[in-house]
């Protein structure tokens, strides 16, 4: 992306029907670190690469909950997705004040859609420049959800945002027919997995991730990085094993072959020496 005449206000129009400030602010959720979201019928999983600025400071937090029922995952400028997520709890709030019963993740969703998409049409604000992964339950079941900057947003049975997250969208995309039936375990390993993903060839520590889950008889909450790093450590000796026992049978099958083309051969010499004249042998 390049600077242009017409990206200097965000209601500003290109002959061309784009609006180059809202671009921008699609284009710093790509560059923010990872965020995935998975879901079968009855969990929602939340993952994210928690990425410091330095060895001497912490990570920026980038899973907040919203109410027991709903939390978020973001991707981009974390000042402005702490912004929206406050705003979220409010509303769950006042919601629950008014009716007495939790805030449909569905209608919260399009709420904060509407938030966002006001910033596109108002010339003395700005686009948020993040990525919400939205995950929550209600009478309906599970659901995850992306809030875009530009005010859309998309139901999603997985999807992952932020920087390199091409990688774990194609293991998602290879995995997702079996999530709906998937155990809540399953989906966990399933998302660390896709955070590996990311990393490129870095390893996976519980100390570079976050992970969180809510399910329809289980409230929000983040799992604490113990009980994370033990599901690490559980996928990847499952991993190591089924990767020995698939060299163990291609060795086997190797020699089998073997066995067989040597077999084959002798039996076409004896037959070559039964047809030869005495001078040929």
């Amino acid at each position: 992306m390049f600077r242009n005449q017409y990206d200097t206000d965000v209601t500003t129009w290109s002959p061309a029907g784009r609006l180059f400030q809202v671009e921008y602010a699609m284009e710093a959720v790509k560059q923010g670190s990872a965020a995935i979201g998975l879901r079968s019928k009855t969990h929602v999983v939340l993952a994210c690469v928690n990425k410091a600025n330095s060895e001497l400071s912490s990570h920026q937090k980038k899973i907040f909950k919203v109410d027991d029922h709903i939390g978020v995952a973001i991707a981009g400028l974390t000042a402005d997705g702490r912004v929206l997520s406050r705003y979220m709890r409010t509303e769950c709030i006042n919601y629950s004040f008014n009716y007495e019963s939790p805030l449909p993740v569905g209608r919260l969703v399009v709420q904060l859609a509407d938030k966002a998409q006001v910033c596109t049409q108002r010339s003395w604000k700005r686009p948020y420049g993040v990525g919400l992964l939205v995950g929550g339950t209600d009478e309906s079941g599970a659901h995850l959800y992306y809030n875009c900057p530009s005010g859309n947003y998309f139901e999603y049975q997985a999807f992952a945002i932020g920087s390199r997250s091409q990688a774990a969208k194609t293991y998602l995309e290879r995995r997702f027919e079996n999530f709906m039936d998937s155990s809540r375990d399953d989906l966990i390993k399933d998302a660390l997995i896709a955070v590996r993903e990311t990393l490129q060839g870095e390893t996976l520590k519980s100390s570079i991730c976050t992970v969180a889950v809510v399910g329809v008889d289980e409230a929000f909450h983040i799992l604490d990085q113990e009980t994370v790093q033990q599901l690490i450590n559980a996928f990847e000796i499952v991993g190591e094993t089924e990767a020995g026992a698939a060299e163990e049978e291609a060795g086997a099958a190797e020699e089998e072959a073997g066995a067989a083309e040597e077999g084959t051969a002798a039996e076409e010499g004896a037959a070559a020496h039964q047809d030869a004249a005495p001078m040929d042998i």
